[in-house]
């Protein structure tokens, strides 16, 4: 590689690592000391001295089967980074599980956020890959290389392999509600269970619907942080490994380039990621953690730039939980280009001449790519829906906002009033839910509270709430529920979500009675109760605040510094902009 061979291009001694390692063994006592510390790492001077340091964080565990293969992707990276000329240095980090992780690893996403941003700033990084997929993984990484801001680029895990039973495709999370409800209905039963066990999950890599795993990685294609058709691999895919050294290979053209996430996560950015996910049907959770990411960069994104957006972008991806297909199936189709490539062509849609990190413009690799099965990306066209099928609510009962899925809804519930039936906590729910005694019916709204941001704790997935046994039997299956929760952005129904404030602060979702009438109109953003403004108050009166979730630890530190749904969730004092310097260089 020529050093320092073009407009803006660095040379050697500009590298971050060179305020570590030095030009010369006379260059200072410090730098001394790192480099007999890399001769005992076994890495010779000119294996390493002037060229991009490039760290890889691994989020790859053994508890971790979305990322399971992501220790072998590393020395594909590796291979891609040597090959341009720059030297390798993989680190782990916090690992989030949403498979085994308790409460939530929506809990520990800033955790890892921190864990990336303060690697990148405390080592001689000059450039980063950064290694994830599953849920929260996505947002963390790319919060935390945005605050450290160093070259950087996403290598996502990728999908698993379609599952299969009896025959059949099915997907993580979307298929398993489904017979799971036809199990408590005693429609299915063990052995059948047995088989879809062994059959849903059966490769490396995250789920395989549109769930929050896919949605957010395409959101960081979108966002222009990975390389063109990242996304939308198959994690077993031989592509995979080929993207994965091709990954390598470009962050070392960064490094040198300079090219930094300010220069790519701008305002235009955040609202095509959005753009994006909405004609995805995708996961209700890109709005908290796009919202969290966009903070870092210092973008001002909001509930109400979501719902404009929705309103003029179409459904275009027909993948599951909304749709029928599944991310192989979305992959073989053209994947994520192709239906980038169409959205493109709705006017104002996305904003094709900013740059990512190819260096090159975001339209360049979508304009024309082709589709080759138009059931399952559409064009505009045959769209499965004119506007996007997210909705932001706001009402008495959610000043702050609320959102619904909606085309993940039976559509005689998306305009619909019913007396709520009120749980305080999700282990009051899990007691109660069958008890005849609370005669709920299929017009009955539930609600669950204290399971937000602090009252969760960490905002668990409760919020596909279950539907009564007794009315499964009767073939119900998709009712109205509310509350301040989230839901795997593989499930579905009319489910009203993230509600702000949360009640666990004193929201209006704290003075909910069971009986009280609740509004819901998706159409006109509405989500009321039905109750006067004095009743209202003296509730409020009433009210008592709980207590603390925690009395020390992370978790002392999560519930003093969280914001609600509507900001992000993320942590005031690494939201908000300020120095946080590089160390001392002598």
């Amino acid at each position: 590689m020529t050093e320092g061979n073009g407009p803006g291009r660095k040379t050697p001694e500009e590298l971050r690592s060179f305020r570590w390692f030095g030009g010369e063994r006379t260059a200072g006592l410090r730098a001394f000391g790192h480099r007999s510390r890399m001769r005992q790492l076994g890495v010779e001077p000119e294996e390493h001295l002037g060229k991009p340091l490039i760290v890889i964080l691994n989020t790859w565990s053994e508890i971790n089967p979305c990322h399971m293969h992501l220790r072998q992707r590393a020395e594909q990276v590796k291979r891609g980074v040597l090959e341009a000329g720059g030297f390798p240095v993989e680190m782990p980090v916090a690992t989030l599980s949403e498979t085994f992780q308790k409460p939530t690893p929506m809990l520990y996403r800033n955790l890892l956020a921190m864990d990336t941003e303060e690697l990148l700033r405390s080592y001689p990084a000059d450039g980063a890959v950064l290694m994830g997929g599953c849920d929260k993984t996505t947002p963390a990484l790319l919060m935390g290389a945005a605050s450290a801001n160093i070259p950087a680029i996403y290598l996502t895990a990728g999908p698993m392999l379609s599952g299969n039973f009896r025959g059949r495709k099915v997907g993580s999370g979307t298929d398993v509600w489904k017979f799971w409800d036809d199990a408590r209905a005693g429609l299915v039963g063990d052995c059948e269970l047995a088989e879809l066990e062994c059959g849903i999950a059966r490769s490396p890599g995250h789920c395989m619907t549109m769930g929050t795993a896919s949605t957010m990685t395409s959101a960081a294609e979108a966002l222009g942080m990975t390389l063109p058709g990242m996304a939308s691999i198959p994690a077993v895919d031989s592509a995979h490994y080929r993207m994965a050294a091709a990954t390598g290979r470009r962050i070392v053209e960064m490094a040198w380039e300079g090219l930094t996430p300010d220069k790519i996560l701008t305002r235009e950015a955040f609202e095509d990621a959005a753009a994006t996910v909405l004609a995805l049907g995708g996961s209700t959770n890109a709005l908290i953690h796009l919202i969290a990411m966009a903070g870092r960069a210092g973008v001002d994104l909001t509930l109400d730039d979501f719902d404009a957006i929705s309103r003029r972008v179409p459904w275009l991806a027909n993948v599951k939980p909304s749709g029928q297909y599944l991310m192989e199936d979305f992959y073989y189709a053209g994947g994520l280009p192709a239906l980038l490539g169409q959205l493109a062509k709705v006017p104002g849609a996305l904003h094709l001449d900013r740059i990512t990190v190819t260096g090159r413009p975001f339209g360049e690799k979508i304009t024309g790519a082709p589709i080759y099965d138009e059931d399952v990306i559409r064009t505009p066209d045959t769209a499965l829906a004119a506007e996007a099928g997210l909705a932001v609510l706001r009402g008495n009962l959610a000043p702050d906002g609320a959102v619904i899925k909606h085309i993940a809804a039976e559509p005689r519930l998306v305009k619909h009033t019913g007396p709520a039936v009120v749980f305080d906590s999700y282990a009051d729910l899990q007691a109660r839910i069958n008890d005849p005694a609370l005669n709920i019916t299929p017009d009955s709204v539930l609600v669950l509270r204290n399971a937000g941001p602090k009252g969760g704790p960490g905002m668990p997935e409760y919020g596909m709430l279950p539907i009564p046994d007794y009315l499964l039997a009767q073939g119900v299956r998709d009712m109205v529920r509310i509350s301040d929760a989230r839901m795997s952005g593989t499930s579905y129904g009319a489910c009203v979500l993230h509600v702000a404030p949360e009640a666990f602060v004193g929201g209006p979702l704290a003075f909910v009675q069971t009986g009280d009438l609740i509004t819901l109109d998706v159409a006109a953003r509405e989500l009321s109760l039905d109750i006067s403004e004095r009743t209202a108050e003296l509730r409020q009166a009433n009210w008592q605040p709980p207590e603390p979730k925690f009395e020390r630890g992370y978790g002392a530190l999560y519930s003093e510094h969280i914001t609600q749904a509507n900001q992000g969730c993320d942590f005031g004092f690494l939201a908000r902009r300020g120095r946080n310097p590089d160390p001392d260089p002598k």
